[in-house]
């Protein structure tokens, strides 16, 4: 007889469902960071930036603020404030779509100016065959945006981005992780804990998040953040970049424990 957390459904790839989706329990979310972590499209981003400031202000950008693993929504607020921008209620509803459409236009120039970080692919279908295990993403930018990061170099597929957290959502990133498990358990009938998520991020902001939301970390040197300081901000497990995809499966199987399976 079956309990709760064994219902069987069928697995999502990509925006949508599998072309050819198979049963399987799914009990271990694993979470990814995109910009820096998967992908860097640091070029496309910024002006995408300008386009969207001038079409919301009428004016130039001057200064864009540093990302620093913050979302957009913050991003936008403190670049409208060192540009002089009196913030009112419209700004950031405007500047959000505007940041869409501005990055939609410029997506083809993804692949070209853009580029996956090593061993990012390899990583990604290697977690994708470990048991139960869904993937999405945790990340600071908007949803539409982050779908074009990771569509452009074919990312995508192993991603359900229904259940994952993005940029114009309003919450700190720790809370946006506990709005990412809760999708989750509604699509896939488990709860998803400290015991069995795990986020895959690149900034000591990442570690934080997890360490506060509820779920296990393993940070990947590959951004800003340096390994010490990862250590020191609390990741359980640090790796040097995503090369080694039998080294982050390891990671992730040891750091997540299936809902529906007994510790030991």
């Amino acid at each position: 007889m079956t309990g709760p957390h064994d219902r069987v459904i069928a697995v999502p790839l990509g925006t949508s469902h599998a072309e050819s989706p198979t049963e399987a329990i799914i009990n271990r979310l694993v979470l990814w960071n995109v910009d820096l972590t998967l992908v860097d499209a640091t070029i496309v981003t910024r002006e995408a930036y300008a386009d969207a400031f001038r079409m919301v202000t009428g004016r130039p950008l001057v200064k864009l603020a540093p990302a620093m693993g913050r979302p957009d929504s913050e991003i936008i607020f403190e670049t409208l404030a060192i540009n002089g921008i009196v913030v009112e209620d419209q700004h950031l509803p405007k500047f959000l779509d505007a940041l869409a459409v501005s990055f939609a236009a410029k997506h083809k120039r993804l692949a070209k100016e853009g580029r996956m970080m090593p061993g990012a692919k390899e990583a990604l279908t290697a977690v994708s065959r470990l048991d139960g295990a869904v993937q999405s993403v945790l990340t600071g930018t908007i949803k539409g945006n982050a779908v074009h990061k990771l569509t452009a170099f074919g990312l995508n597929k192993w991603v359900d981005f229904e259940v994952g957290g993005y940029g114009e959502e309003v919450y700190p990133k720790a809370t946006l992780l506990q709005v990412a498990q809760g999708r989750a358990k509604t699509k896939y009938g488990a709860p998803f804990t400290a015991q069995n998520t795990v986020l895959i991020g690149d900034s000591t902001r990442d570690v934080q998040a997890a360490r506060i939301g509820g779920a296990a970390v393993i940070a990947v040197a590959s951004g800003r953040s340096m390994a010490a300081e990862l250590h020191e901000a609390g990741a359980d497990i640090v790796l040097p970049d995503l090369t080694n995809a039998s080294e982050v499966v390891a990671a992730v199987a040891r750091l997540t424990s299936p809902a529906d399976r007994k510790a030991g």
